[in-house]
């Protein structure tokens, strides 16, 4: 029975169900590291740090011992809002009150933690201080030149360098990139967004427009240094308005009930321009939005993210 509690509690945390998730978890008589680990896990997906931490410390005067899954919960639920000190206090507590080995999974998530809150150096000092087989891909991701020299093969590292390049319209650089890309065959995964409706194009192009129109009112700019591409200015923000994120948002208000909140999945990282967009059409239009991304969720409620921008 506890088995299929926690199974629950995943499958909650991982459709956006917050509130259900934690009713569940608070129904259980009998609680072991795997059921304090699953509600510390799905409140850090959603951004909510400081409950995954008060529920740490109740788990440990539970008396049951964290692992290696319940620390990466913490340290990520501590990256996404900016905690520093807290998470690299819980990195030091699973060393040396747990004896607990870090993985290469808490050393990512640690130099996460301090590129997010801009300690660049402490991340560098991270950065080598992994033991050797962390790989060179991670270690390598934090300077665009560097990555060049190291020849990585992860299209992922080269279109990040590609974006890097591009905001400092570095064009000859984005194409020595391409190039590289071309060369080693390695193509970047293209970005969807998707919602269970069925599609209807006019009427959601139409309504991206008017949004646009309004968010544009209240003072939105698009992020044209978003585009990697050598194009003019007003092609750049055709190319931004026809991002899925907008149209999935767009999709999700003609169809869904006008009380129901509006949920969106995303196979990439949500880029800056699309998580202002949902940010300002939920406070536009009085709905919740919840954009699930490759690295977390993002609940856009009240003109507000639940990311509080630590994307």
């Amino acid at each position: 029975i506890l088995v299929k509690f926690q199974s629950k509690i995943d499958m909650y945390a991982k459709c956006s169900d917050v509130l259900s998730t934690e009713k569940i978890f608070g129904s259980l008589r009998r609680r072991d590291v795997v059921s304090w680990t699953s509600i510390i896990l799905g409140l850090a997906q959603h951004g909510r740090a400081n409950k995954a931490l008060s529920l740490y410390d109740d788990m440990t005067k539970d008396g049951s011992t964290p692992n290696e899954v319940t620390f990466t919960g913490l340290i990520y639920a501590c990256s996404h809002v900016g905690l520093v000190d807290k998470g690299w206090q819980i990195f030091e507590s699973m060393i040396a009150d747990y004896g607990l080995s870090p993985s290469l999974q808490h050393y990512t998530f640690l130099v996460d933690l301090y590129s997010r809150a801009g300690y660049i150096e402490e991340a560098e000092n991270v950065l080598n201080t992994m033991p050797s087989q962390a790989g060179k891909n991670e270690t390598g991701v934090r300077i665009a030149n560097h990555l060049l020299q190291l020849g990585v093969e992860d299209p992922s590292a080269c279109v990040l360098m590609s974006k890097i390049y591009a905001s400092a319209t570095m064009w000859e650089s984005v194409s020595t990139v391409r190039r590289l890309m071309t060369a080693m065959e390695l193509k970047k995964k293209p970005g969807y967004s998707c919602t269970m409706l069925h599609p209807m194009k006019n009427e959601i192009v139409d309504l991206l427009k008017e949004l646009d129109s309004e968010i544009r009112k209240r003072g939105y700019k698009l992020d044209t240094s978003l585009v990697s591409h050598d194009m003019g200015e007003e092609e750049k923000e055709r190319q931004l308005f026809w991002h899925t994120e907008g149209l999935a948002v767009a999709y999700g208000l003609l169809k869904s009930a006008r009380s129901a909140p509006i949920r969106i999945i995303k196979n990439l990282r949500v880029c800056s321009d699309c998580h202002t967009v949902p940010k300002l059409v939920c406070g536009i239009v009085g709905r919740e939005i919840v954009v699930r991304d490759v690295n977390r969720f993002h609940r856009f409620k009240g003109g507000a993210c639940s990311c509080r921008h630590f994307r």
